[in-house]
């Protein structure tokens, strides 16, 4: 697959979840260029979730829209898919059989489902694991299985729900490098929401803050930084201080 990726653009978003109730977040706009690795920080309660989860398909607005190429997003579908904080795998199955299920449900042919699936396996270094049961993987492990069942789709636009909060540290940051290099490998956009400002850092070209009840983008700061990154490069740390001083004035408004 040979592609650059695509033009992301948020136009007037606005979501509540009844016409009575709060509103999570007003008028936001946004745009990603082809491409882009995409972080979007706020605190819990901000509505970066919710925002995420539109761009899925998995939720409608109250207003505005969401255009991937200047088609609007209205529904699900294999050319954007998320990554949750949970893994969801079938824990019965198999590696292979997980990360292949997509392409079953959407009726592939058995030699392209087994083709795709050994490529999207082994790119995720997961091949001498591919006949094993899922329940027998660790959590980075089987991370890596729920990116894969992602990546298997070849998406235009991959979206992720803090994916990695729950692992250790060593384990988390080898999946956000890993998983940079592999979405601009791809030519796939990716768009992580997330609290952590480091994560911002190490696997972000570009991050925007949410903050405010209801949730708007209060600020947005170019990481430009080279593809190796380590926490402790002075380059690195230098931007991080500086996001999260602008991440700390941007939240000590509420509204």
């Amino acid at each position: 697959m040979d592609r650059s990726g695509v033009q992301i653009s948020v136009q007037d978003l606005t979501h509540s979840y009844s016409s009575r109730g709060p509103v999570t977040f007003d008028q936001v706009n946004l745009e990603s260029k082809p491409g882009e690795v995409l972080a979007i920080i706020g605190r819990s309660g901000c509505g970066k979730s919710t925002l995420l989860h539109i761009m899925a398909g998995l939720l409608a607005p109250t207003a505005g829209s969401i255009r991937l190429n200047n088609i609007e997003v209205k529904e699900p579908s294999p050319k954007w898919v998320m990554m949750f904080q949970a893994p969801h795998l079938f824990p019965w199955m198999q590696v292979s059989q997980n990360v292949g299920i997509g392409l079953k449900f959407a009726n592939f042919a058995e030699d392209k489902i087994r083709e795709r699936v050994e490529k999207t396996i082994k790119l995720v270094d997961l091949e001498e694991f591919a006949e094993s049961n899922v329940q027998d993987l660790s959590g980075g492990q089987q991370q890596r299985v729920a990116l894969a069942r992602s990546l298997v789709m070849e998406p235009e636009m991959l979206l992720l729900d803090e994916p990695f909060s729950a692992l250790d540290a060593f384990t988390r940051a080898s999946l956000q490098k890993d998983v940079r290099s592999i979405a601009k490998s791809m030519g796939i956009n990716l768009v992580i929401v997330t609290h952590s400002i480091d994560e911002a850092v190490l696997m972000a070209d570009r991050a925007v803050i949410m903050a405010g009840s209801p949730g708007k983008i209060k600020e947005e700061i170019m990481v430009e930084l080279p593809e190796e990154r380590a926490a402790q490069d002075p380059e690195v740390q230098k931007i991080r201080g500086h996001l999260m001083e602008t991440f700390r004035q941007a939240s000590t408004v509420t509204h």
